[in-house]
């Protein structure tokens, strides 16, 4: 294959802990990830951060890494010409609720709530970046989200999918019990939306086969780029979770980095040129 575009999720890893782009998961200093970047521009590559960030933060960070675009809201919002033009995906959404934000129909239904008050002390917003997100409800703590799925159905919102983006440190300002802890993130938002179906729609835009298109990821949301690329790239970190390496396993285009975030995506960077 011949790479033309990478698509990168980015806590985790592209970075590393805290967001920091120059420390190891270990919180080494190191230069890999930097150094594979420039290579990647050096060669021409086009860079796109995936992630389940919000649009605004995915802004400010593509200009930093000088990416040529972004999708946020874990597949929700393509953007691109430096945040200028953007698209939503809605997925599933009910007919009835067209043209309307997949969030703000969550709040005028009252689901969220509902399912917060299901799991006190197991899950709650995951505040303060919850309060900006259009398209999905940004959530933390620990519970199933299979379990979370049929309750959604049972109630008539089958519609609703929520997602597990993979764990985060434990904090002081969380009123999780310390069952719940450490906090997964989870994105509640209308089926059909992924990371996948937003590279997919990019790419159609873009005009680039999906043959010359890499993502690196970490978390089970990001195995859902696989159908979309060429190549998949899971960093050690997020293969190292358990079940993880026999989902990778059973797909064909995935492999698992040695190293973990930052340097594991260093090491796909360099693979993929």
């Amino acid at each position: 294959m011949s790479t033309r575009i990478v698509y990168t999720d980015l806590d985790g890893t592209m970075v590393g802990p805290r967001g920091s782009f120059w420390h190891t998961a270990d919180r080494t200093p190191t230069g890999a990830p930097a150094a594979a970047l420039l290579e990647l521009h050096r060669a021409g590559v086009v860079l796109v951060l995936v992630s389940g960030r919000t649009h605004a933060q995915l802004v400010e960070a593509a200009r930093i890494f000088a990416a040529d675009g972004s999708i946020a809201e874990l597949g929700s919002l393509v953007s691109w010409d430096g945040g200028r033009e953007t698209h939503l995906l809605t997925g599933d959404l009910p007919a009835e609720h067209a043209g309307r934000t997949p969030m703000s129909v969550m709040a005028s239904l009252g689901v969220v709530e509902e399912l917060l008050a299901a799991h006190p002390g197991r899950l709650e917003w995951h505040a303060p970046w919850h309060a900006t997100h259009s398209a999905d409800a940004l959530l933390r703590g620990v519970v199933d989200p299979v379990a979370v799925d049929a309750w959604l159905a049972e109630r008539g919102a089958g519609w609703l999918t929520l997602k597990d983006n993979g764990s985060i440190p434990a904090t002081s300002r969380m009123g999780l019990e310390p069952a719940a802890l450490p906090p997964r993130v989870y994105h509640l938002m209308p089926r059909g939306i992924s990371k996948g179906a937003a590279i997919t729609w990019d790419l159609a835009r873009r005009g680039i086969p999906p043959a010359d298109a890499v993502a690196v990821g970490d978390s089970v949301s990001d195995l859902e780029m696989a159908p979309a690329v060429g190549r998949l790239y899971v960093t050690a970190n997020g293969a190292g979770v358990e079940g993880m390496a026999d989902l990778i396993a059973g797909i064909g285009n995935a492999t698992a980095t040695d190293g973990a975030m930052g340097e594991g995506w260093a090491e796909a960077v360099l693979a993929s040129l």
